[in-house]
């Protein structure tokens, strides 16, 4: 598929929205992920040949792995515009109403944050998902009535990091649920080395793979780590070129160790180590010895720890493994080795 012309990939250094410059606009362009890829090009290309909307869709996983991106991706190869939302922004069913009512033919809705969605709001979108069909109550009391309105042919996209948490009805009337996973260090080096290009900085295959190796694979994250370095290259070394040094020094002032452990990271295990004597510890009880939000633990911080096998969810808490106190350096009973 040829590159929209009216996209520029050589003004990232002026751009006041890099996030947006750095996303993918083709699919040759979306590293990672080779099988949802692979899912989403079989189904849209028969949505294409059949003539008809694609089957609504559902892109769960941890935050900045790409399910934005997907969507526009998505909505570019149907050929057809994309409306955006997000579960919050829809506090009334006449949000909803205002959206759908507005939708054209083939168009695409993509809904952030779907887990929190109201369930009125859910209510509402089961006969628009199934047979685009918006119902709506008119008046209040005995006068009330129910007025049915036929939407276009329209593709649902959903994202979310907590699947857990959407109904059981509106989850199955997606017509596929695709969980996105944390990306290989080679698939975030191939990033970095894309988003260096369009930044227009030099990064040495050192300074790739230590970034790399920081961004808990996650696509976000390394970019944002790539853009610091380059601000710690431009001020502190050679401006446009990004050495080893320079990314360890970047990491080092951002606080980030070299798996990607930031100050909120170690601060979990320690509580959980020397509060707790390593777990188990209930996430509630974690979350008040922190200060944090029980949705920020489970959402930001314990997936990543999972992944490095730091941490572990029991029935009965939270346990921080053997490989999170060698990380630590420290014994078992929490004093430093």
């Amino acid at each position: 598929m040829p590159k929209d012309p009216n996209i520029s990939f050589t003004s990232a250094k002026d751009d006041p929205n890099v996030d947006l410059t750095l996303r993918p606009v083709i699919w040759d362009e979306y590293i990672g992920q080779e099988k949802i890829k692979d899912n989403l090009k079989v189904l849209l290309e028969a949505a294409k040949r059949r003539g008809e909307a694609a089957d609504h869709l559902l892109f769960s996983g941890p935050a900045g792995l790409g399910k934005t991106t997907l969507a526009y991706l998505v909505a570019r190869e149907l050929g057809g515009s994309i409306k955006t939302t997000s579960g919050p922004a829809l506090e009334k069913v006449g949000d909803l109403a205002a959206v759908l009512t507005n939708l054209a033919p083939g168009e695409i809705l993509f809904i952030d944050e779907a887990h929190r969605v109201n369930p009125m709001i859910e209510e509402v979108l089961y006969p628009a998902m199934e047979a685009r069909k918006l119902h709506l109550v008119v008046g209040k009391g005995p006068s009330a009535r129910t007025l049915t309105l036929d939407l276009p042919p329209f593709t649902l996209i959903a994202a979310t990091t907590r699947e857990n948490l959407l109904s059981q009805p509106l989850r199955s009337r997606f017509g596929a649920t695709l969980r996105l996973g944390y990306y290989t260090i080679d698939d975030i080096k191939k990033i970095l080395t894309r988003s260096a290009k369009i930044l227009g900085v030099q990064a040495s295959p050192e300074a790739v793979d230590i970034l790399a190796r920081a961004s808990r694979g996650t696509p976000r994250v390394a970019n944002r780590l790539l853009r610091r370095a380059r601000d710690f290259a431009d001020v502190h070394g050679e401006e446009g070129t990004i050495d080893a040094e320079a990314a360890r020094r970047t990491l080092a002032m951002l606080e980030v160790d070299e798996v990607g452990l930031e100050p909120q990271d170690r601060k979990l295990l320690l509580t959980i180590i020397q509060k707790f004597n390593g777990g188990p510890v209930g996430v509630n009880t974690l979350a008040a010895a922190l200060s944090e939000e029980r949705g920020v633990i489970e959402d930001i911080y314990e997936p990543y720890l999972m992944t490095l096998g730091f941490l572990q969810r029991s029935p009965s808490g939270r346990v921080v493994l053997p490989a999170a106190y060698a990380h630590l350096k420290l014994k078992q009973d929490g004093e430093l080795l």
